[in-house]
């Protein structure tokens, strides 16, 4: 009960506040149109995320004050990802240029390495110590992950939906391995508050706010998984895989193509299934099943050690390649 009672509470704040965010938006104009690029047809109202982020913040708290989590934890999840989410909330309302608001994800993913310390002494595959580069893939590592958290963003549930499952299939790994899992839990219940109004029709859309926060999040919390155990960090990579997939496959191809990859598209692999189905209930429910059925337990064979680290990682992402090729991810419309 003592579990049970402070994620109820998140959930009914969170869609509280969706429902208070929904009629900001509406009062203050901030809606997202649909163009040629969209994958929806009505407009709809932007900046729901900033619902996720407040009650998060609030179970940041929750989790510091009953010793879930150091001050240090507190500090540098709270502080990276805060600034994150700010600067979404203000190119929801206005536009950033992409410069600037890449300038301020290195500086945000910066903070959260150099608060890390110890990366450099951590070991990989065999035993293998990378010093000092271990850092910089750090950092490219939170950059890329809160990019493409909000390059996935595009359909009706499907950013939520991939939250929610991430949370529930890790917070069950961390309870084998022995870990506190109480804020993998708080994110998957407050993000199914929100989920009520942006599935399966939208009433309104997460917004950068929501989506580069979750994505800049869980690769924080990737990164703490790191520290603990290599194989822990490898389940964090194999519950993301459907986005990681997508959206690195869908990247590649548009940079090979001489594409400018800030440019608006709908060319990843869920775009163009959504279209074939002609439903974004269908996909969404799809990347649900996926993450539960194949990769959650592809993550726990890794980290029980009943298959070799990278063999298993490259298991899981075999159907996930195939499926980014079938339905044709990152190819020109």
């Amino acid at each position: 009960m003592n579990v049970v009672i402070p994620l109820i509470l998140f959930f009914l704040l969170s869609f509280t506040l969706t429902y208070c965010v929904r009629r900001y938006a509406l009062k203050k104009n901030i809606i997202d149109l649909p163009n040629f690029r969209s994958s929806h047809v009505a407009p709809t109202p932007r900046g729901g995320g900033l619902a996720i982020v407040l009650t998060f913040m609030l179970a940041l708290f929750y989790c510091f004050i009953n010793q879930l989590i150091s001050f240090n934890e507190f500090f540098v999840i709270g502080g990276g990802c805060i600034g994150i989410a700010i600067l979404g909330f203000c190119d929801d309302h206005t536009h950033i240029n992409s410069m600037l608001r890449l300038t301020i994800h290195f500086i945000a993913a910066i903070f959260i390495v150099f608060n890390l310390s110890d990366l450099s002494q951590i070991a990989v595959f065999n035993n293998l110590i990378l010093g000092f580069f271990t850092n910089i893939l750090a950092v490219l590592f939170l950059v890329w992950m809160l990019n493409l958290y909000n390059f996935m963003d595009g359909i009706n549930g499907i950013a939520s939906i991939e939250a929610i499952s991430v949370g529930i299939n890790l917070a069950l790994i961390y309870g084998w391995y022995g870990s506190n899992n109480f804020i993998l839990l708080a994110i998957a219940s407050i993000v199914s508050g929100f989920l009520f109004w942006n599935f399966p029709k939208a009433k309104i859309f997460m917004g950068d706010v929501g989506s580069s926060f979750l994505g800049f999040l869980f690769a924080v919390l990737a990164l703490y998984a790191l520290k603990i155990d290599f194989n822990l960090f490898l389940a964090w990579i194999i519950c993301l895989g459907i986005f990681i997939v997508d959206a690195t496959f869908t990247l590649v191809r548009r940079i090979f193509r001489g594409e400018k990859i800030y440019q608006a598209h709908r060319s990843h692999a869920y775009q163009y299934a959504a279209r074939y189905f002609s439903s974004h209930t269908v996909v969404s429910l799809a990347i649900l099943l996926i993450n539960f059925v194949w990769l959650m337990p592809c993550a726990f064979f890794v980290l029980n050690k009943s298959i070799y680290p990278l063999f298993g990682l490259i298991i899981a992402y075999i159907p996930l390649i195939f499926l980014a090729l079938y339905f044709k991810a990152g190819k020109s419309e």
